[in-house]
């Protein structure tokens, strides 16, 4: 299963001139049914300026299915998140990363994002798919 981080679903939504060819590829590059969101990525398109206004219909014509967030995930979540101060992170409104990190991590899914950066410190287990 390949966990879809926000930024490539809006890429295409927004058919963002530089990130959509690369985000379309990855997408078709899956299999069928191997595609999913979790709530948190949801939320976050629904609260987005760019929603779309039929997301569940966009989302499945992408053929992405909504996967449940597991409690060992949650905790995961926040076991990372909590690392992340005691390190001195002070950005605000980094949580729902840490939850679609831990959920790729947790249920053994591979993510597909361009933003690595902190999926790579604080969830090394997972197999990201980035440029």
């Amino acid at each position: 299963m390949i966990l879809v981080d926000t930024n490539v679903v809006l890429d295409i939504y927004k058919a963002d001139p530089i990130w959509m060819p690369w985000s379309l590829k990855n997408l078709r590059s899956a299999k069928a049914g191997q595609l999913g969101i979790n709530m948190v990525v949801y939320a976050e398109l629904a609260g987005h300026p760019a929603e779309p206004a039929h997301l569940d219909q966009f989302l499945d014509i992408l053929s992405i299915q909504m996967l449940e967030l597991s409690r060992p995930a949650a905790r995961l979540a926040g076991l990372a998140f909590k690392a992340y101060r005691q390190r001195g992170g002070t950005k605000t409104g980094v949580l729902p990363d840490f939850f679609i990190g831990a959920h790729a991590q947790a249920e053994g899914h591979q993510l597909l994002t361009r933003d690595a950066g902190r999926y790579k410190s604080y969830f090394p287990k997972i197999k990201l798919i980035c440029p």
